[in-house]
């Protein structure tokens, strides 16, 4: 019974023996921020447009073409296999589709449609339905 307490005095004295006793002077404003008037004068940021649908297209040549829909009818990320990067398509000057993306990219259509005419890198459009 009589270490219990022991033990326990000892413990404590060993977590207050960890503190910090040196001096610290805390400032309510901090250092000046070297970059404060090029992020005061920074426009402001525009989160990307969330992912509403991901479809898997089965083209003519049967490949596969993977697509995230963005929200807003924003654009569509298209992908070529399942784990790869995809290539952000813009809709045109309009805001609407086609979607399209610099090297030949090309999607027609939107989220509800079961039928795309989907063009990728080097390859003619093609329709490829929803799988």
């Amino acid at each position: 019974m009589i270490r219990t307490p022991l033990l326990l005095t000892l413990a404590a004295a060993a977590a207050l023996a960890g503190c910090d006793q040196g001096s610290h002077t805390i400032v309510q404003n901090g250092p000046p921020d070297p970059m404060a008037n090029e992020l005061a004068a920074a426009p402001p940021v525009e989160l990307p447009k969330p992912i509403v649908a991901s479809h898997s297209y089965r083209c003519k040549d049967n490949s596969l073409v993977y697509i995230d829909w963005l929200a807003e009818n924003s654009g569509a990320n298209v992908r070529t296999e399942k784990t790869s990067a995809s290539t952000p398509l813009k809709p045109g000057a309009d805001g609407k589709p086609p979607f399209t993306a610099e090297g030949g990219y090309s999607v027609s259509g939107s989220v509800e449609d079961a039928s795309v005419t989907i063009a990728l890198a080097g390859k003619e459009g093609q329709s490829c339905k929803r799988g």
